[in-house]
């Protein structure tokens, strides 16, 4: 006989919350809301690196896939099914259809004065920065599309946001002479966004960047600096940059959040198969990153007690800032009512050469070497280096069970 506990019967009801919700389904879109992003002849940084090196050797494929296994339907889909890189019994459908959850293909800017009027000063926002360009991207409008196609600083970018795993990622579409448009598949791995493109239809992994079914099997997207900070972060420093406005074309209810409750700490992520990691609890969040065999997370527990961690990754020193004043955009009905979990950055702590150390200090970060104070951002707001920026490292603030399920070697920092 099956005991119904508490805890199951609230899991359910989470569950189905979540399918009721509306969360995924999609309104029709304006006419016209597709359109191919230009190309652009510029250098981004390496997926889970600050150089042009590799993030691993390339996946090599596996035999062909068995279609019986599948837990997802093909009906409609172009995509080669006969190549793959994992086994089709760990991508599920996740309820919505292709694009149910519909990306942002035309996305519309507002500036920071206007959209002061709507986002408060603790909402989380996707800061992504390429040269002198830099955008914000509120989570209250990417948790109802996901998928962002956009073009900064003349690179072509995807700025995706999977909520069930807390991974912001923005990504170079540029991959072998061709720009790639991205969308959802309606479908999960490990409870993680599975994008495909429409070049192709090969799927993508967003956790990785990595295609794992069809055509583009085994090929890698770059990953670019992005991270979440809250708008009054974004806004004081860079007062000139543009915003992802609400007008989108679609009739969400931007703010508010369809996925109440699902970061408690000690609740069971969504739709999740796998096997956790138990040394962290599951939706614990972490600041992870990679830089070639080294896989390194560092918990926002520790970061909240510390506020600043030196370390060495790959023989290389950085740095990680943590602050508090960020809201959750997956706690309170409304995420300007969230609770405060803050924000995190990695860099390189070098400046001209020379190597900062740093603390904190009357509620700032201060390098002990000129006394120049500086931002979660990475960029120094007061003092003799004023107006310097550290090198961002590229890193995610995921839930802990869903980094793991992919990076299991991750070396958890005290």
């Amino acid at each position: 006989m099956r005991v119904v506990t508490p805890e199951r019967t609230r899991a359910f009801l989470f569950s189905l919350v979540i399918v009721l919700s509306g969360c995924g389904v999609a309104s029709a879109p304006t006419p016209g809301q597709a359109q191919a992003s230009q190309t652009a002849d510029v250098t981004a940084t390496s997926a889970f690196a600050t150089t042009d090196r590799p993030l691993a050797p390339p996946v090599i494929p596996r035999p062909t896939p068995d279609l019986n296994r599948a837990r997802f339907s093909t009906a409609g889909w172009k995509t080669d099914f006969t190549t793959a890189t994992v086994p089709f019994d760990e991508i599920s459908s996740g309820g919505p259809p292709r694009d149910g959850i519909p990306p942002l293909d035309k996305p519309i800017f507002t500036t920071v004065a206007q959209a002061d009027g709507w986002l408060t000063s603790v909402e989380p926002v996707i800061e992504l920065r390429v040269g002198a360009d830099a955008r914000a991207y509120p989570l209250q409008v990417m948790i109802g599309h996901e998928i962002a196609n956009d073009e900064i600083g003349g690179v072509p970018v995807s700025v995706t946001f999977c909520p069930l795993c807390n991974t912001a990622i923005a990504f170079d579409r540029r991959l072998d002479g061709r720009v790639l448009d991205f969308g959802t598949t309606g479908n999960l791995r490990h409870s993680d966004l599975v994008m495909w493109d429409r070049q192709t239809e090969s799927w993508w992994q967003q956790i990785t960047g990595e295609a794992i079914v069809g055509q583009l099997t085994g090929k890698r997207l770059t990953v670019l600096p992005a991270t979440i900070v809250s708008w009054a972060e974004f806004k004081a420093r860079d007062p000139d940059g543009k915003v992802l406005a609400r007008e989108t074309g679609f009739n969400r209810s931007y703010g508010s959040n369809p996925y109440v409750g699902y970061d408690r700490i000690d609740q069971p992520p969504f739709l999740f198969q796998g096997k956790l990691d138990g040394r962290l609890p599951p939706m614990e969040r972490v600041v992870v990153l990679e830089v070639g065999e080294e896989a390194v997370a560092y918990p926002f527990r520790v970061l909240r007690q510390r506020r600043i961690i030196t370390d060495s990754v790959a023989g290389g020193p950085l740095v990680v800032l943590y602050q508090p004043g960020t809201a959750s955009a997956l706690d309170a009905p409304e995420i300007a009512r969230s609770r405060d979990i803050g924000a995190a950055g990695v860099f390189r702590p070098e400046v001209d050469g020379r190597i900062l150390s740093f603390e904190w200090r009357n509620d700032t970060f201060v390098d002990r070497e000129t006394g120049s104070r500086w931002s979660v951002l990475g960029k120094a707001v007061e003092g003799p280096l004023s107006g310097k920026r550290l090198e961002a490292v590229v890193h995610l603030t995921p839930f802990w069970f869903a980094w793991a399920a992919f990076k299991p070697e991750t070396r958890v920092a005290n």
